[in-house]
């Protein structure tokens, strides 16, 4: 038997339209939902091929860093007025003023922050990484910033698995979002803090934002016939939060 690199998503995913996610991305889909980070629209679906805009991006980091997935405290920070064009009536305008306040995201020079238009790679891969401990020396910032972000996030192994087709400079699709956050927060991409003596990032050592906020861990596992797959769950708890499966190619006939 020889198993191929895709994998096949099974557990959390209940979207109508779960089967046009890509399947270099299934797994960031599937386990960020069963996180409770992603949610679905009025009609369940995800639109995994679609624009999103700068606030729902925002909702979405808020989420990873919080893990406050229920939405319950958003209402603390609506009414801080921190763009102009952000009032305290929209539903955005907490997770984006809590992400503002903590320096996840940035607006215009105008004092604007836009919510409606559509991000780049390059802008949610600096928004996350942000939120890692990133850019508190101003890296993220000035004509070379997008070298900077694409640098840090290639260090990272954040950009492995995305489709050679995908241009960071371009307006990212949902999925990809999705691959970006998800590959941001999970074990092995350590929460930083910048050293200005040393001039340099260092691990905080406490481990990644999802083992942090969402006690988020991984194991190889198998289904009752022996089928491989990985298991995304809560540490020290029965919480699973996604089952990814790896597809099996047979190269002989079986029974």
């Amino acid at each position: 038997m020889m198993l191929s690199v895709m994998v096949m998503s099974t557990g959390a995913t209940s979207f109508t339209d779960e089967d046009k996610v890509s399947d270099n991305y299934a797994e960031a889909v599937e386990v960020l939902t069963g996180m409770g980070v992603i949610k679905g629209d009025d009609n369940n679906a995800f639109r995994p091929q679609d624009s999103i805009t700068r606030a729902e991006v925002s909702t979405l980091i808020y989420r990873a860093a919080t893990a406050d997935v229920g939405n319950t405290h958003p209402g603390l920070t609506a009414g801080a007025n921190l763009f102009t064009d952000v009032s305290e009536d929209d539903w955005f305008a907490g997770y984006v003023n809590y992400c503002a306040d903590a320096e996840y995201v940035k607006g215009y020079e105008d004092n604007t922050f836009r919510a409606a238009n559509d991000v780049t790679g390059y802008e949610v891969l600096a928004m996350i990484l942000r939120a890692v401990g990133y850019d508190k020396n101003n890296e993220f910032t000035g004509l070379s910033w997008t070298i900077q972000v694409a640098s840090t996030a290639t260090k990272l192994g954040m950009l492995k698995n995305l489709d050679d087709s995908v241009s960071l400079a371009a307006p990212a699709t949902r999925e990809v979002v999705a691959e970006l956050i998800f590959r941001a927060i999970e074990p092995g991409v350590d929460t930083v803090h910048y050293s200005p003596a040393a001039g340099e990032y260092r691990s905080d050592r406490d481990g990644s934002l999802g083992q942090q906020k969402f006690d988020l861990a991984s194991k190889p596992d198998a289904d009752v016939w022996g089928r491989p797959n990985v298991k995304w769950y809560k540490a020290n708890t029965s919480t699973v939060y996604a089952t990814i499966e790896q597809a099996a190619a047979y190269t002989t006939n079986v029974k």
